[in-house]
């Protein structure tokens, strides 16, 4: 859902920094390898400690790499599978720090095993609404549907969230409960999503094989 609105709109306000790290001799590679570590290190080594506020200021500052890398393997004429593949993958790896470290917060001095539960599943179920879609495009299916809690969706309420939460450690009372909300909302979405994508993929697949086999009849009839 966000992916459709926003990013339009980042690519605009990320390209004339997209084309000055083009100027100075960046990859858009180098871009997704920087990006990825810099989320992972936010995400590692403030979530765990419960400083979720510059977990989350430090996780910000990397994430529109996602966006950067793109914008400059277009610019330059470079965008390839590899770029594709490296860009997916470290998509997944990020995903996975983020809840991750709220999981690992949880399992210590968060000291809620219900919470950590929460945040393993959204961990887990960001990769297989991930996978699905992948898998059924690997099989020649579009999977033309838009899930309810997509990866930007993910990232915007779980990242908005903990960064709120984290204000607790400034004297904001009460607002830590943010984050457990919307641990339980992407948790929810997410599982909401995979369904859809699965419904999705498996009428696609049915229609496939029908048409498969209407296509099969015909040709048996004309070869006849």
């Amino acid at each position: 859902m966000l992916n459709k609105y926003a990013r339009a709109f980042f690519t605009r306000v990320l390209t004339p920094i997209a084309a000055f790290l083009l100027r100075r001799g960046v990859s858009p590679d180098a871009v997704t390898l920087v990006g990825t570590a810099g989320v992972m290190a936010g995400a590692l080594v403030f979530f765990p400690r419960g400083e979720f506020f510059w977990g989350t200021i430090v996780i910000t500052l990397f994430v529109f790499s996602d966006l950067i890398d793109g914008n400059m393997a277009r610019q330059a004429g470079i965008s390839s599978r590899w770029g594709a593949f490296l860009d997916s993958t470290l998509d997944r790896v990020a995903d996975g720090a983020i809840f991750g470290g709220f999981a690992l917060w949880y399992a210590g001095q968060g000291d809620n095993n219900v919470l950590c539960a929460v945040a393993i599943f959204c961990l887990a179920s960001g990769q297989v609404v991930s996978y699905t879609k992948a898998r059924g495009e690997a099989i020649g299916l579009p999977v033309a549907v838009n899930g309810l809690v997509e990866r930007a969706e993910r990232l915007v309420i779980s990242l908005v969230a903990a960064g709120l939460a984290g204000l607790a450690g400034f004297g904001v009372p009460g607002i830590e409960i943010l984050l457990p909300i919307a641990l339980w909302v992407v948790a929810v979405g997410s599982a909401v999503t995979l369904g859809q994508r699965v419904v999705t993929v498996r009428r696609e697949s049915a229609e496939a094989d029908a048409a498969a086999a209407e296509a099969a009849r015909q040709s048996e009839a004309e070869a006849k």
